[in-house]
């Protein structure tokens, strides 16, 4: 006998603090930070091994959640450069 995951149980949203990121549900890894090491190079394999609190099945539904929503990951993604930009200049000013 085998299991089967519905895929669309993989991924949730956070509801800390009025922000709703998606998350890698049953866990608090966000779907940006799996994007992140993506975007590194590393590929689904690489990310699971590294996040080794992930499986492979997880790393693959945050990939494909980033490439059917690229524009809010990517927005997202630029909202955080930008403020650790902004929190950068204004350490370097003290």
């Amino acid at each position: 006998m085998f299991t089967t995951t519905d895929i669309g149980t993989l991924i949730t949203r956070s509801r800390e603090s009025g922000n709703s990121r998606p998350m890698i549900a049953g866990t608090k890894t966000s779907v940006r930070r799996v994007v992140v090491l993506y975007k590194q190079g590393a590929g689904a394999e690489e990310i699971a091994r590294r996040m080794n609190h992930l499986s492979l099945a997880q790393v693959y539904a945050a990939l494909a959640y980033y490439h059917a929503n690229r524009d809010e990951i990517e927005a997202d993604l630029a909202e955080e450069e930008s403020e650790y930009s902004r929190l950068a200049a204004f350490h370097s000013n003290k």
